[in-house]
């Protein structure tokens, strides 16, 4: 489940960027991803088994929180997106497990030297993306940083709060309030309506079935099992997809120092791989190699 979410979500970054070049509007975008994802989950679990519809109070207030911050979060990255190449949005999101690993040393769990080893190490990766080149638009740092920040504060909250509950209850409330905020904040912009024709209707909906809907529900089942910690530390396979993608169809460039700068970020993400309770798992491996 985890592997999967990361391969479709790594598929996001290049095919929103694409549309966003060919003229579609960010907000617009997400938007209508959005509405068509939470229609998704809301028919399929209606269908399938209407009791995961119902949440209690505490939940709700958890998934709204939680979709709040994510909602905000993807709203940022997108509009980063305008303003800079999508290879280097998804090097500097790469940061964001050391930013889950933070907010969870909030509730106990240790930060060790490790920890600051990885941090420095992410730092420097991000100063090298966008100090020596001198290419990168700071706004759309400045508004991928707040998608960083959003997503770990939604990822560790699924952790701390929700772990108890089915992911697709979690999910359908989740993205039904990221939908919530972004449609509003859309009304609220006066947003303009777009003729999208036959290939934006294809985009939204690659981006609302595959990088949305199965890939949350993925993601959600991942943190159940793994954690929220664990689960970031797979981000370093979504961004090195997502880069790949992005160089092979959109022909973005990136010079030595970015290179460099986004190694450095996967190395420090790659590094946190030795927090993984490999204990955990042994049994069940030597279990599964006897058959």
């Amino acid at each position: 489940m985890a592997l999967f979410s990361s391969f479709a979500f790594s598929i996001a970054t290049p095919i929103a960027k694409g549309a966003i070049d060919a003229g579609l509007d960010p907000a617009t975008l997400l938007t209508l991803r959005l509405i068509l994802s939470t229609l998704l989950l809301g028919g399929s679990i209606a269908l399938a088994a209407p009791a995961y519809l119902r949440l209690e109070r505490r939940g709700l207030l958890v998934c709204g929180i939680a979709g709040l911050s994510n909602g905000i979060g993807m709203l940022t990255y997108f509009l980063a997106l305008a303003r800079m190449d999508g290879s280097l949005a998804v090097m500097i999101f790469a940061i964001s497990p050391l930013a889950t690993l933070a907010m969870l040393a909030l509730r106990g769990e240790r930060f060790t030297r490790r920890h600051f080893l990885r941090l420095g190490i992410g730092l420097a990766g991000v100063y090298l993306l966008v100090g020596p080149a001198g290419r990168v638009d700071w706004l759309g740092v400045c508004l991928v940083l707040v998608t960083v920040f959003a997503f770990a504060l939604h990822l560790t909250l699924i952790q701390w709060f929700l772990q108890d509950y089915d992911a697709r209850t979690i999910t359908f409330y989740v993205v039904a309030t990221m939908t919530v905020v972004n449609l509003g904040l859309w009304l609220t912009e006066q947003g303009e309506w777009q003729n999208l024709g036959w290939s934006g209707w294809f985009i939204i909906f690659v981006l609302a079935v595959v990088s949305t809907y199965l890939a949350r529900l993925a993601m959600f089942e991942g943190v159940r099992h793994l954690g929220g910690g664990q689960m970031a530390l797979l981000l370093p396979l979504e961004t090195l997809l997502a880069v790949v993608w992005s160089v092979l169809f959109l022909g973005e460039r990136l010079t030595f120092w970015e290179w460099v700068g986004g190694g450095l970020i996967l190395l420090s993400a790659l590094l946190a791989i030795h927090r993984l309770n490999w204990a955990r798992w042994r049994p069940r491996w030597r279990a599964w190699s006897r058959l």
